[in-house]
């Protein structure tokens, strides 16, 4: 599975400004409202958050996943956003969080959702992939990070 076709150069902010949890779930909604496929970009943040208050998405390893599948888009949506200093995001491991990818999916996707993030979560687990996605200098270099291969394929 090819992540990038959930993505394009809209849907990358290499520098988020957001300090705070909230504020990092906000800025992602808003890079996500970018895509056509958004059509409600609150619903969306709205949608993201209550998801978020269910159980943290901060998976560890300085990784999050924030997502909902909502009526807010019409299709299967991948923001990425990174923090160099990272941002306190009550992760499992409680370390702060500096690679996100917020996915947005229909709420009658079935499936490809939880492929994305299955695939996503193998892909994080390994550091030197985590690495590549902290030096991603252009959207060139992400695309390769998402779409390098796994076992999950």
């Amino acid at each position: 599975m090819k992540l990038s076709k959930f993505c394009d150069d809209s849907l990358i902010e290499f520098d988020l400004r957001a300090t705070t949890k909230n504020e990092a779930l906000q800025e992602l909604s808003n890079v996500a409202a970018k895509s056509p496929l958004v059509r409600d970009p609150t619903q969306l943040f709205k949608d993201v958050l209550d998801r978020e208050g269910l159980v943290t998405t901060g998976v560890g390893y300085g990784v999050a996943f924030p997502h909902a599948k909502t009526r807010a888009t019409k299709g299967i949506v991948i923001v990425f956003g990174r923090s160099q200093q990272g941002i306190e995001f009550d992760a499992i491991d409680g370390r702060p969080v500096k690679l996100f990818f917020l996915i947005a999916a229909p709420e009658d996707a079935i499936g490809a959702h939880l492929n994305v993030m299955a695939r996503l979560s193998y892909m994080m687990k390994q550091e030197e992939n985590r690495a590549q996605f902290m030096s991603a200098s252009s959207p060139a270099d992400l695309y390769k990070a998402l779409d390098m291969p796994t076992s999950v394929d």
